[in-house]
């Protein structure tokens, strides 16, 4: 792909977004780069591949009324309705990620106005110039998976991505220091980041929960308060476990109505989505998005749901 500072880019957009229709319509497989086919997976109810939550609006609804305010997607999601659109952050976080998968992410972002693209550091830039003038905003992992890195990289890496372009960053703590009773380094962790980032971008402290007892649940989001984040986040989705029912409604009654809750990891469809939001979260993240509307449509239909696959990605 060109170097996009030599290229327009709104047409570059509009180029991509009508290839992938022409596909989707076709019930072609997308093939980005190399030869490889690659494609939107297959509708876990109607088994038909590129049909998405377009045919999925009155039901899909149903979960934003339950109080979502974001529902996760993924490469191949399709145009959507507009309220529905506004609460997708539109996530590529997998190693292999190329640069025309990621291109074809930000297309579909500013073609359907999802509320942002979630990508790995590295592309950060890219995807700043790719969604420039679009609604998209560009959101970012810190000290991702692992959080185990000190916490002046942590901030230099968060700064740089905001100077770079992220409007919003998703931070690991630093789990080993939280379980081994560091509750001043864990805080520390949060804070700096805090003030490398300034506070007109949206902070998220992933917790990695299924790592964590329940008093090492609230200690970590008490310091995340403390420090001034804006969401505690269950997981990573990279890690033994995801989100539950119990550790959401837990987050939820420690940092009460000042902090947002994500839950994130392992919801898998629309029970799980609804459940989660029930216990307490504003926000859901998932891999499996596009699987959880496509179920959501199905059960609109009366059709039999199909189980989603695992979230790999935590989104």
């Amino acid at each position: 792909m060109k170097n996009l500072g030599k290229v327009d880019a709104d047409a570059l957009l509009d180029k991509v977004a009508r290839e992938v229709a022409r596909r989707f319509e076709r019930n072609l497989p997308i093939a980005p780069s190399g030869g490889e086919r690659v494609g939107p997976p297959f509708c876990a109810v109607c088994d038909k591949r590129g049909h998405c939550v377009t045919r999925c609006g009155p039901s899909a609804g149903s979960v934003l009324d339950a109080g979502a305010d974001r529902i996760g997607g993924a490469p191949g999601i399709g145009a959507v309705e507009a309220k529905i659109a506004a609460m997708i952050d539109h996530t590529l976080l997998k190693a292999n990620a190329t640069k025309d998968e990621v291109a074809f992410l930000c297309a579909e972002a500013a073609k359907y106005d999802f509320a942002s693209v979630c990508v790995n550091p590295f592309w950060v830039p890219f995807c700043a110039q790719m969604l420039a003038g679009h609604r998209a905003k560009v959101c970012t992992v810190i000290g991702f998976p692992l959080g185990a890195n000190v916490p002046e990289i942590k901030a230099a890496e968060a700064r740089l991505a905001v100077e770079q372009g992220a409007d919003e960053v998703d931070m690991v703590i630093n789990i080993g220091a939280l379980k081994s009773g560091m509750l001043d380094v864990v805080e520390h962790d949060i804070r700096v980041i805090r003030e490398a980032i300034g506070p007109n971008v949206v902070l998220k402290v992933i917790l990695e929960t299924a790592l964590l007892n329940d008093h090492e649940k609230v200690a970590a989001c008490e310091a995340s308060k403390r420090a001034r984040a804006d969401f505690v986040k269950t997981s990573t989705g990279f890690s033994t476990g995801g989100a539950t029912a119990g550790d959401v409604a837990l987050m939820r009654r420690v940092v009460g109505d000042g902090l947002g809750v994500k839950a994130s990891g392992g919801v898998r469809n629309q029970k799980d989505a609804v459940l989660m939001m029930e216990s307490g979260a504003n926000r859901i993240g998932a891999s499996a998005g596009v699987k959880i509307l496509h179920e959501i449509r199905g059960l609109s239909g009366g059709a039999k749901a199909a189980t989603g696959a695992s979230s790999g990605g935590g989104y």
